[in-house]
């Protein structure tokens, strides 16, 4: 492999805080260089708000961890939409990633984006071993897990294709187990950290 690998996190709430914490903090900080970072708006419309995570209860500051921690790095978040000439512009001729990963973003990839990074591009989705593609594909996994009464989660490392969350699957993490009464909000709370340790254990592996 190149001595740098350049990686784009497209990433909100503590999932993708996590991610990125683990990318510009963690064993892989030497190895990997984050390029570009996409993020939720929040007010904006091309989220599905409704659909997600910021339809429950949250904290001012969870709005935008992300974009502030890119900031501390130098790292300018990009909040507008994906599917457009300016992004494409930025994301192509700019950030130029090899390999991209998505930890709760509230927009669709689509093919020219997914198809770009030549090591890949990955997304980060919460289910059970169910087979799969899962049967908690969608927006809101966790709500579903809490209708359905599970008592814990492992989250997916998979690659992103044409359908949602139907790409070819690359493992599972360990459970995560989660108490009686939790939230949607505490899952994803619960859960971040897992999810980014998994994330960077398999982006090492992948890097050889």
């Amino acid at each position: 492999m190149t001595d740098e690998i350049r990686i784009a996190v497209f990433g909100s709430f503590h999932r993708g805080f996590h991610v990125l914490s683990e990318l510009l903090k963690g064993p892989l900080a030497s190895r990997v260089r984050v390029v570009g970072v996409a993020t939720d708006d929040v007010h904006s419309g091309h989220i599905s708000r409704d659909r997600r995570v910021w339809a429950y209860p949250h904290a001012p500051e969870e709005e935008t961890m992300v974009e502030e921690l890119g900031a501390a790095y130098g790292l300018r978040a990009y909040k507008g939409r994906v599917k457009t000439p300016e992004f494409y512009r930025l994301y192509e001729e700019d950030w130029r990633p090899d390999v991209c990963i998505a930890a709760t973003f509230g927009q669709r990839i689509d093919s020219r984006l997914f198809g770009f990074p030549s090591l890949g591009f990955y997304n980060l989705h919460p289910c059970i071993d169910d087979g799969w593609p899962s049967h908690y594909a969608g927006p809101n996994p966790f709500k579903a897990l809490l209708d359905d009464k599970s008592d814990h989660v492992s989250i997916a490392l998979h690659e992103v294709d044409d359908g949602f969350d139907t790409g070819r699957l690359l493992g599972l993490s360990e459970k995560v187990y989660f108490p009686p009464g939790a939230t949607v909000v505490d899952l994803h709370r619960l859960s971040s950290p897992t999810a980014a340790k998994f994330f960077a254990s398999e982006l090492n592996k992948m890097l050889g």
